[in-house]
């Protein structure tokens, strides 16, 4: 094949916004029949407004009509809508909040099995072993919306023949994960309490359960505190041992309770973290294997998933040499030696795989379902790699892990104008308690297949890293998220490195990204480091998010930015780049859904009109119809195309 030269930023790419977003799909879950052991996955369609739909794995046959959403609102994010259990399927109805339950069979209708209801939604479910009527749930009451706190969240038993809802589990702010011991006995779940979110403080409880009477007994706590230390993902191994990951060592690793005590699994505490902060209910970093003896779990080394076969009595770990992926989502128990789960490479899309262990360090990875990895046909050569680096910024030389990925085209061996470096895409990412992963983005693709680098900053605060990392954040939620985004863009434009243009960088964000984005040109210690700049859905004022945002983050920017605005007002007015809008020199775009609840239009607005009124280089795009992130395909491509061109007027790209 012959190559050409073309200056960076000009190549010609086969992947066009419209070859990867229509008929593209989102893995969002994956579920296993305990009873049948049969497979099932939920995906989110663009090409249908974003609706999730409950699909068979491995017939990709849809379990529900076009008339269902397959899809919950708990806390905004959302989760875990379904489960499946003997054959019978039960999901939370986006539409209208109901639970219904459906025969997996073909061409069954479902059914509600709760109340008619425009206030309550459920999620996050289990099944009662031998009482298979009853359900465990998450429930939240949105009868008195009149501030966020008014939200009520309790646990609840939905009785599916009475079609009725009992309550079970009240008084803490929140819940999640409700699980049932495998004879039913008993029941164990988390929950925290504001300002808490789940993996800065959180707690576990156990509590017997009478099935005839539904009913509990005095709950004990088994691990967790609130503010200093976090559990996550509870799951039974038998009657008597449940599993869960705790932070007590400063990173999330892998812990039991035995009915007497909770204890560390591993003898010495390992510097990984097993499992990410829960923005969405349902996930698990880990499965059951060999009737409660063994676990699969995952954790995070380097920003890439590794796998370790763990004996749960001994604490024994071995690692899984041949593991392909570099992301894994939703781990599940398919049988005894089979755990299913969400599988991310670095050069294909998400799928549903099924690990098949092995004896010692070996394993067999099979591929149950791809829905999201239609071929379109793109040559094997061009998919960028990540290349991971920790970088040392600012005087003090703290550590700020980066993922960068280099122009990559087979057609092209480079540029044809002598000594020019690549345009390059800083992405800082939402959250902010989040990370971003090897794992094959299309977007990142659609830049680098064009000549671009793109860069991706764990800045910190980022998850992944140990709480440590995480808590660099705490009281300094827009100093140390912009000032490592500027750092490491310089870095890598300067020598040693010399891998980007320092003239043509450009910052994009989204969310909590957002605010990193418009705080890097508009209040950093260097406005001229980016040529311009793209906000979605991003936080311009902060004093607006703290009284608009819903109950699940109305105390996440307390401990970000140090206290509530009426006890520290000088900061959130200083931290908002609406403050700031005036300093902007940077062109900037701002793409925003009409009904975003966890950023409202009024926060891109305000910003819009600050630079509009001066003058200043802005654009803004509203999206009808979308909230917090886009899922109809019509507003990815164009939101896709939009920012491309933004980029490529603004910087001149192609003009030369």
């Amino acid at each position: 094949m012959s190559t050409s030269t073309a200056p960076y930023g000009t190549w010609k790419s086969p992947i066009t916004a419209h070859k990867i977003t229509q008929d593209s799909v989102k893995l969002t879950d994956v579920l296993v029949d305990a009873a049948t052991a049969a497979i099932y996955h939920v995906e989110s369609r663009p090409s249908e407004a974003g609706r999730c739909v409950l699909v068979d794995s491995r017939t990709g046959r849809d379990l529900v009509g076009k008339a269902y959403n397959a899809r919950s609102g708990v806390m905004e994010y959302g989760g875990a809508p379904a489960i499946v259990h003997s054959g019978c399927a039960y999901f939370s109805n986006f539409s209208d909040g109901r639970v219904y339950s459906v025969d997996v069979k073909e061409g069954s209708e479902p059914r509600p099995v709760t109340p008619e209801s425009k206030v309550l939604r459920y999620a996050n479910f289990d099944v009662h072993p031998t009482h298979p009527h009853l359900l465990v749930s998450v429930l939240e009451d949105h009868s008195d919306s009149s501030s966020p706190t008014s939200v009520v969240n309790t646990l609840c038993i939905i009785n599916t023949k009475a079609q009725s809802v009992v309550p079970l589990v009240s008084g803490a702010d929140f819940y999640a994960a409700p699980i049932f011991s495998p004879d039913g006995s008993r029941i164990a779940w988390q929950q925290w309490y504001l300002p808490d979110m789940p993996w800065e403080g959180s707690e576990l409880y156990v509590a017997n359960f009478n099935a005839d009477t539904v009913e509990i007994g005095t709950p004990t706590h088994i691990a967790g505190e609130k503010k200093t230390k976090s559990i996550s993902y509870p799951a039974w191994a038998t009657n008597e041992t449940l599993i869960f990951t705790c932070d007590e060592s400063g990173y999330q690793n892998p812990w039991k309770y035995d009915s007497k005590n909770a204890s560390p699994i591993f003898s010495e505490p390992l510097e990984q973290d097993f499992g990410e902060p829960a923005w969405v209910l349902g996930r698990s970093p880990y499965a059951i294997i060999e009737q409660g003896k063994r676990a699969l779990f995952s954790g995070f080394e380097g920003g890439r998933a590794v796998l370790y076969i763990v004996d749960l009595a001994t604490g024994a770990r071995t690692p899984l040499d041949n593991n392909p992926y570099v992301g894994i989502q939703n781990m599940r128990s398919a049988g005894p030696d089979k755990v299913v789960f969400i599988g991310e490479r670095v050069d294909a899309a998400p799928e549903v795989a099924v690990c098949t262990l092995r004896s010692g360090s070996s394993a067999e990875f099979s591929l149950i379902s791809t829905p999201s990895a239609a071929d379109p046909g793109f040559p094997a050569g061009l998919i960028s790699v990540a290349q991971a680096m920790t970088l040392k910024a600012g005087d003090d030389g703290h550590p700020v892990h980066i993922l960068y990925y280099p122009p990559t085209n087979p057609d092209y061996a480079g540029t044809s104008i002598p000594g020019e470096r690549p345009p390059c895409m800083v992405y800082a990412h939402g959250g902010p308690t989040a990370f971003v992963t090897h794992a094959l983005d299309m977007m990142t693709q659609y830049y680098t297949s064009r000549g671009w680098g793109w860069l991706n900053v764990n800045y910190g605060g980022s998850s992944g890293y140990g709480r440590k990392y995480i808590e660099r954040l705490a009281g300094q939620w827009g100093v140390v998220d912009v000032e490592d985004c500027i750092q490491a863009a310089k870095i890598l434009s300067q020598e040693p490195y010399n891998l980007i243009d320092p003239a043509r960088i450009v910052i994009r964000g989204t969310s909590s990204g957002g605010l990193t984005a418009l705080g890097a040109v508009s209040m950093g210690s260097d406005l001229t480091t980016f040529a311009a700049a793209t906000s979605g859905y991003g936080i311009s004022d902060l004093r607006l998010l703290m009284d608009d945002t819903h109950k699940f983050e109305s105390g996440y920017g307390h401990r970000l930015l140090g206290g509530t605005s009426k006890e520290i007002p000088e900061v959130y007015k200083a931290r908002s780049p609406v403050t700031h809008a005036d300093s902007i020199v940077s062109p900037l775009l701002i793409l925003q859904g009409d009904m975003d609840r966890v950023v409202p239009k009024e926060q891109a607005e305000a910003i819009f009109e600050s630079i509009k009124r001066r003058g200043g280089v802005v654009e803004y795009k509203l999206y009808p119809g979308e909230g917090h992130g886009w899922r109809k395909e019509e507003t990815m491509i164009d939101a896709l195309e939009r920012e491309l061109a933004f980029y490529e007027t603004n910087l001149k790209i192609g003009q030369q």
